[in-house]
Protein backbone atom coordinates (compact mmCIF):
# COMPACT_ATOMS: atom_id res chain seq x y z
CA UNK A 1 0.00 0.00 0.00
CA UNK A 2 1.25 3.45 -1.07
CA UNK A 3 1.82 6.01 1.95
CA UNK A 4 -0.04 8.94 1.66
CA UNK A 5 1.70 11.78 0.42
CA UNK A 6 2.01 14.20 3.04
CA UNK A 7 0.35 17.39 0.96
CA UNK A 8 -2.90 15.13 1.57
CA UNK A 9 -2.50 14.50 4.97
CA UNK A 10 -1.48 17.83 6.53
CA UNK A 11 -4.05 19.89 4.02
CA UNK A 12 -8.06 20.78 4.84
CA UNK A 13 -9.47 19.10 2.08
CA UNK A 14 -13.16 19.39 1.77
CA UNK A 15 -15.69 17.68 -0.73
CA UNK A 16 -18.54 19.05 -1.38
CA UNK A 17 -21.38 16.61 -2.25
CA UNK A 18 -24.68 18.16 -4.18
CA UNK A 19 -27.58 15.66 -3.83
CA UNK A 20 -31.03 15.07 -5.62
CA UNK A 21 -33.11 12.50 -4.90
CA UNK A 22 -29.72 9.75 -4.23
CA UNK A 23 -30.89 7.79 -1.52
CA UNK A 24 -29.86 4.31 -2.92
CA UNK A 25 -26.73 5.57 -3.65
CA UNK A 26 -25.31 8.18 -1.76
CA UNK A 27 -24.95 5.91 1.92
CA UNK A 28 -21.96 4.17 -0.30
CA UNK A 29 -20.92 7.32 -1.54
CA UNK A 30 -20.24 8.35 2.01
CA UNK A 31 -18.52 5.57 2.86
CA UNK A 32 -16.20 4.98 -0.26
CA UNK A 33 -14.50 8.75 1.00
CA UNK A 34 -11.10 8.41 1.99
CA UNK A 35 -10.04 9.60 5.49
CA UNK A 36 -7.61 12.42 4.86
CA UNK A 37 -10.92 14.44 3.92
CA UNK A 38 -11.64 16.69 6.38
CA UNK A 39 -15.02 17.63 5.87
CA UNK A 40 -17.54 16.38 3.95
CA UNK A 41 -20.24 19.13 3.08
CA UNK A 42 -23.94 17.36 1.77
CA UNK A 43 -25.90 19.59 0.41
CA UNK A 44 -29.68 17.69 -0.18
CA UNK A 45 -30.99 20.22 -3.11
CA UNK A 46 -34.99 19.66 -1.49
CA UNK A 47 -35.21 15.60 -2.72
CA UNK A 48 -38.34 14.54 -2.05
CA UNK A 49 -37.02 11.36 -0.99
CA UNK A 50 -34.97 9.55 1.78
CA UNK A 51 -31.68 11.23 0.60
CA UNK A 52 -31.75 13.77 3.67
CA UNK A 53 -32.84 11.05 6.16
CA UNK A 54 -29.67 8.56 4.95
CA UNK A 55 -26.88 11.19 5.15
CA UNK A 56 -28.54 12.19 8.73
CA UNK A 57 -27.49 8.46 9.79
CA UNK A 58 -24.14 8.43 8.09
CA UNK A 59 -23.05 11.83 9.99
CA UNK A 60 -24.04 10.20 13.11
CA UNK A 61 -21.41 7.76 12.63
CA UNK A 62 -19.02 10.19 10.89
CA UNK A 63 -18.00 13.47 12.30
CA UNK A 64 -16.88 14.97 8.87
CA UNK A 65 -20.10 14.90 7.83
CA UNK A 66 -22.02 18.12 7.42
CA UNK A 67 -25.51 17.86 5.52
CA UNK A 68 -27.33 21.43 4.82
CA UNK A 69 -30.47 21.05 3.31
CA UNK A 70 -32.31 22.98 1.01
CA UNK A 71 -35.66 24.30 0.94
CA UNK A 72 -36.52 24.84 -2.34
CA UNK A 73 -34.39 22.81 -5.54
CA UNK A 74 -32.00 25.39 -7.01
CA UNK A 75 -30.13 22.93 -9.37
CA UNK A 76 -26.83 21.40 -9.02
CA UNK A 77 -25.09 24.74 -8.95
CA UNK A 78 -27.04 26.38 -6.40
CA UNK A 79 -26.15 23.04 -4.19
CA UNK A 80 -22.65 23.75 -5.02
CA UNK A 81 -22.60 27.62 -4.29
CA UNK A 82 -24.12 26.68 -0.59
CA UNK A 83 -21.23 23.45 -0.57
CA UNK A 84 -18.75 26.18 -1.58
CA UNK A 85 -19.82 28.88 1.15
CA UNK A 86 -19.99 26.23 3.74
CA UNK A 87 -16.24 25.49 2.71
CA UNK A 88 -14.56 28.85 2.95
CA UNK A 89 -16.33 29.23 6.14
CA UNK A 90 -14.46 25.83 7.28
CA UNK A 91 -10.66 27.63 6.25
CA UNK A 92 -10.59 25.10 3.21
CA UNK A 93 -7.08 24.42 1.34
CA UNK A 94 -8.93 22.42 -1.39
CA UNK A 95 -12.41 21.70 -2.11
CA UNK A 96 -13.61 19.05 -4.30
CA UNK A 97 -16.94 17.90 -5.68
CA UNK A 98 -18.25 14.65 -5.72
CA UNK A 99 -21.69 13.85 -7.10
CA UNK A 100 -24.25 11.65 -4.64
CA UNK A 101 -25.13 9.67 -7.34
CA UNK A 102 -21.36 7.66 -6.87
CA UNK A 103 -20.73 7.85 -11.08
CA UNK A 104 -17.09 9.42 -9.88
CA UNK A 105 -14.76 7.10 -8.93
CA UNK A 106 -12.94 8.54 -5.47
CA UNK A 107 -9.78 6.56 -6.09
CA UNK A 108 -8.95 9.40 -8.74
CA UNK A 109 -9.15 11.88 -5.69
CA UNK A 110 -5.21 12.07 -5.00
CA UNK A 111 -4.57 12.95 -9.37
CA UNK A 112 -7.08 15.43 -8.91
CA UNK A 113 -5.35 17.31 -5.45
CA UNK A 114 -2.17 17.07 -5.72
CA UNK A 115 -1.80 19.41 -8.71
CA UNK A 116 -3.42 21.84 -7.04
CA UNK A 117 -1.79 21.11 -3.55
CA UNK A 118 1.84 21.13 -5.38
CA UNK A 119 1.11 24.63 -6.55
CA UNK A 120 0.82 23.12 -10.52
CA UNK A 121 -2.93 24.50 -11.26
CA UNK A 122 -5.61 26.57 -9.38
CA UNK A 123 -8.30 24.33 -11.05
CA UNK A 124 -8.61 20.27 -12.33
CA UNK A 125 -11.10 18.70 -13.77
CA UNK A 126 -11.60 15.14 -15.11
CA UNK A 127 -11.97 14.21 -18.50
CA UNK A 128 -13.25 10.68 -19.57
CA UNK A 129 -11.85 11.18 -23.35
CA UNK A 130 -8.36 10.62 -22.51
CA UNK A 131 -9.35 6.48 -21.89
CA UNK A 132 -10.55 5.05 -25.32
CA UNK A 133 -11.60 1.60 -23.89
CA UNK A 134 -13.56 3.67 -21.30
CA UNK A 135 -14.90 6.33 -23.76
CA UNK A 136 -16.54 3.36 -25.77
CA UNK A 137 -18.35 2.34 -22.66
CA UNK A 138 -20.27 5.60 -22.80
CA UNK A 139 -23.46 5.93 -23.98
CA UNK A 140 -23.52 6.80 -27.43
CA UNK A 141 -26.02 10.50 -26.88
CA UNK A 142 -24.00 11.41 -24.02
CA UNK A 143 -20.60 10.94 -26.17
CA UNK A 144 -22.23 12.62 -28.99
CA UNK A 145 -23.74 15.40 -26.50
CA UNK A 146 -20.22 16.11 -24.87
CA UNK A 147 -18.38 16.13 -27.95
CA UNK A 148 -20.23 18.53 -29.52
CA UNK A 149 -20.13 20.86 -26.02
CA UNK A 150 -16.81 20.65 -25.71
CA UNK A 151 -15.74 22.15 -28.91
CA UNK A 152 -18.37 25.19 -27.98
CA UNK A 153 -17.23 25.18 -24.25
CA UNK A 154 -13.68 25.97 -25.04
CA UNK A 155 -14.19 28.81 -27.66
CA UNK A 156 -16.34 30.61 -25.19
CA UNK A 157 -14.46 29.98 -21.54
CA UNK A 158 -10.93 30.47 -23.66
CA UNK A 159 -9.53 27.13 -21.85
CA UNK A 160 -8.59 25.73 -25.08
CA UNK A 161 -6.64 23.05 -23.37
CA UNK A 162 -9.39 21.18 -21.91
CA UNK A 163 -12.64 19.19 -23.28
CA UNK A 164 -15.56 17.18 -21.61
CA UNK A 165 -17.89 20.10 -20.30
CA UNK A 166 -20.62 18.49 -18.14
CA UNK A 167 -18.17 16.62 -16.08
CA UNK A 168 -18.78 17.12 -12.82
CA UNK A 169 -15.72 15.86 -11.03
CA UNK A 170 -13.63 19.47 -9.99
CA UNK A 171 -11.11 20.62 -7.17
CA UNK A 172 -10.49 24.10 -6.57
CA UNK A 173 -7.96 26.18 -4.60
CA UNK A 174 -9.59 27.52 -1.53
CA UNK A 175 -7.96 30.87 -2.01
CA UNK A 176 -8.85 30.58 -5.90
CA UNK A 177 -12.60 29.92 -4.60
CA UNK A 178 -12.58 33.22 -2.14
CA UNK A 179 -12.02 35.58 -5.27
CA UNK A 180 -14.72 34.15 -7.28
CA UNK A 181 -17.78 35.99 -7.59
CA UNK A 182 -20.12 33.25 -6.59
CA UNK A 183 -23.36 35.06 -6.82
CA UNK A 184 -22.31 34.93 -10.77
CA UNK A 185 -21.95 31.64 -11.43
CA UNK A 186 -24.73 29.72 -12.65
CA UNK A 187 -26.88 27.55 -10.74
CA UNK A 188 -28.10 24.70 -13.36
CA UNK A 189 -26.26 21.85 -15.13
CA UNK A 190 -24.53 25.17 -16.96
CA UNK A 191 -22.76 25.31 -13.66
CA UNK A 192 -19.24 23.70 -14.44
CA UNK A 193 -18.81 25.84 -17.35
CA UNK A 194 -19.96 28.83 -15.35
CA UNK A 195 -17.09 28.28 -13.17
CA UNK A 196 -14.55 28.05 -15.97
CA UNK A 197 -15.50 31.33 -17.74
CA UNK A 198 -15.04 33.29 -14.25
CA UNK A 199 -12.14 31.16 -13.80
CA UNK A 200 -10.74 32.27 -16.74
CA UNK A 201 -11.10 36.38 -16.00
CA UNK A 202 -9.45 35.13 -12.62
CA UNK A 203 -6.35 34.20 -15.05
CA UNK A 204 -7.04 30.72 -13.28
CA UNK A 205 -4.81 27.68 -14.02
CA UNK A 206 -6.55 24.54 -14.94
CA UNK A 207 -5.79 21.28 -15.73
CA UNK A 208 -7.50 17.99 -16.76
CA UNK A 209 -6.90 14.73 -15.26
CA UNK A 210 -8.10 11.87 -17.27
CA UNK A 211 -10.15 9.32 -16.17
CA UNK A 212 -12.70 6.58 -16.97
CA UNK A 213 -16.01 7.27 -16.74
CA UNK A 214 -18.74 5.25 -14.36
CA UNK A 215 -22.22 4.53 -15.82
CA UNK A 216 -24.45 2.39 -13.13
CA UNK A 217 -28.48 1.86 -13.37
CA UNK A 218 -29.46 5.58 -11.99
CA UNK A 219 -31.23 7.88 -14.35
CA UNK A 220 -29.26 10.99 -15.21
CA UNK A 221 -31.04 14.37 -14.74
CA UNK A 222 -29.18 15.45 -17.88
CA UNK A 223 -31.27 15.90 -21.15
CA UNK A 224 -28.79 16.26 -23.82
CA UNK A 225 -31.27 17.56 -26.22
CA UNK A 226 -32.71 20.14 -24.00
CA UNK A 227 -29.04 21.15 -23.22
CA UNK A 228 -27.52 21.62 -26.50
CA UNK A 229 -29.98 24.06 -27.35
CA UNK A 230 -30.03 25.72 -23.71
CA UNK A 231 -25.95 25.62 -23.72
CA UNK A 232 -25.51 26.86 -26.87
CA UNK A 233 -27.41 30.27 -25.93
CA UNK A 234 -25.46 30.36 -22.97
CA UNK A 235 -22.22 29.94 -24.43
CA UNK A 236 -22.85 32.57 -27.23
CA UNK A 237 -23.56 34.87 -24.08
CA UNK A 238 -20.24 33.67 -22.38
CA UNK A 239 -18.36 33.92 -25.37
CA UNK A 240 -19.17 37.55 -25.99
CA UNK A 241 -18.39 38.30 -22.18
CA UNK A 242 -15.25 36.99 -22.33
CA UNK A 243 -13.98 38.80 -25.54
CA UNK A 244 -15.38 42.06 -24.38
CA UNK A 245 -13.68 41.99 -20.88
CA UNK A 246 -10.54 40.51 -21.77
CA UNK A 247 -9.61 42.32 -24.64
CA UNK A 248 -11.16 45.66 -24.55
CA UNK A 249 -11.11 45.91 -20.25
CA UNK A 250 -8.49 43.82 -18.94
CA UNK A 251 -6.34 44.15 -21.93
CA UNK A 252 -5.73 45.57 -24.89
CA UNK A 253 -3.71 43.93 -27.27
CA UNK A 254 -2.81 42.86 -31.39
CA UNK A 255 -5.90 40.08 -30.30
CA UNK A 256 -7.89 43.51 -29.48
CA UNK A 257 -7.76 45.10 -32.84
CA UNK A 258 -7.87 42.19 -34.74
CA UNK A 259 -11.73 41.88 -33.51
CA UNK A 260 -12.61 45.10 -33.62
CA UNK A 261 -11.04 45.50 -37.39
CA UNK A 262 -12.28 41.87 -37.80
CA UNK A 263 -16.06 41.66 -37.22
CA UNK A 264 -16.77 45.02 -38.10
CA UNK A 265 -15.56 44.14 -41.63
CA UNK A 266 -17.23 41.23 -41.98
CA UNK A 267 -20.69 42.37 -41.09
CA UNK A 268 -20.11 45.07 -43.98
CA UNK A 269 -18.92 42.64 -46.53
CA UNK A 270 -21.90 40.55 -45.81
CA UNK A 271 -24.38 43.26 -45.83
CA UNK A 272 -23.34 45.59 -48.16
CA UNK A 273 -22.94 42.42 -50.56
CA UNK A 274 -26.64 40.89 -49.93
CA UNK A 275 -27.81 44.14 -50.80
CA UNK A 276 -26.23 44.97 -54.16
CA UNK A 277 -26.91 41.71 -55.07
CA UNK A 278 -30.60 42.00 -54.03
CA UNK A 279 -30.40 45.22 -55.94
CA UNK A 280 -29.17 44.07 -59.11
CA UNK A 281 -31.31 40.86 -58.88
CA UNK A 282 -34.32 42.94 -59.16
CA UNK A 283 -33.21 45.47 -61.71
CA UNK A 284 -32.03 42.60 -63.49
CA UNK A 285 -28.57 44.85 -64.14
CA UNK A 286 -25.02 42.96 -63.60
CA UNK A 287 -23.33 44.48 -60.52
CA UNK A 288 -19.92 46.66 -61.85
CA UNK A 289 -16.57 45.14 -60.83
CA UNK A 290 -16.30 47.74 -57.83
CA UNK A 291 -19.56 47.02 -56.32
CA UNK A 292 -18.57 42.92 -56.43
CA UNK A 293 -14.86 43.88 -55.00
CA UNK A 294 -15.68 46.08 -52.11
CA UNK A 295 -17.96 43.52 -50.49
CA UNK A 296 -15.57 40.66 -51.59
CA UNK A 297 -12.01 42.06 -49.44
CA UNK A 298 -13.99 43.18 -46.42
CA UNK A 299 -14.71 39.86 -46.00
CA UNK A 300 -12.00 38.31 -46.87
CA UNK A 301 -9.81 41.03 -44.99
CA UNK A 302 -12.49 40.59 -41.74
CA UNK A 303 -11.91 36.64 -42.08
CA UNK A 304 -8.02 36.88 -41.96
CA UNK A 305 -8.40 39.40 -39.02
CA UNK A 306 -10.85 37.37 -37.32
CA UNK A 307 -8.71 34.08 -37.71
CA UNK A 308 -5.74 36.04 -35.94
CA UNK A 309 -7.64 36.96 -33.33
CA UNK A 310 -8.48 33.37 -32.76
CA UNK A 311 -4.55 32.50 -32.87
CA UNK A 312 -4.12 34.80 -30.26
CA UNK A 313 -6.75 33.42 -28.27
CA UNK A 314 -5.35 29.97 -28.30
CA UNK A 315 -1.98 31.41 -26.99
CA UNK A 316 -3.42 32.78 -24.42
CA UNK A 317 -4.70 30.42 -21.60
CA UNK A 318 -3.43 31.27 -18.36
CA UNK A 319 -0.39 29.34 -17.74
CA UNK A 320 1.08 30.99 -14.41
CA UNK A 321 -1.04 29.44 -11.29
CA UNK A 322 -3.04 32.31 -9.54
CA UNK A 323 -3.28 30.68 -5.75
CA UNK A 324 0.72 31.25 -5.44
CA UNK A 325 -0.13 35.35 -6.57
CA UNK A 326 -2.72 35.42 -4.06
Amino acid sequence: MNPLPKELAKSNIIAVIPCYRVEAQIGDVLAGLPRYLKHIVVVDDASTDETASVVARAAKRDRRIILIRHERNQGVGGAMLTGFQKALELGADVVVKIDGDGQMDVSYLPKMLMPILQGQADYTKGNRFRDFQALQKMPAIRRAGNLALGFLTKAATGYWNLFDPTNGFVAIHGRVLAHLPLDKIDKTFFFETSMLARLYLLGAVVKDVPMPARYGKEASNLSIHRSLIEFSMKLIKVLIQRLVVKNLIHDFSMASIYMLAGFPLLIFGLTFGIIKWAESSRLQVPASTGTVMIPTLAVIIGIQFIIAAIEVDLRSVPKEPLAQQL
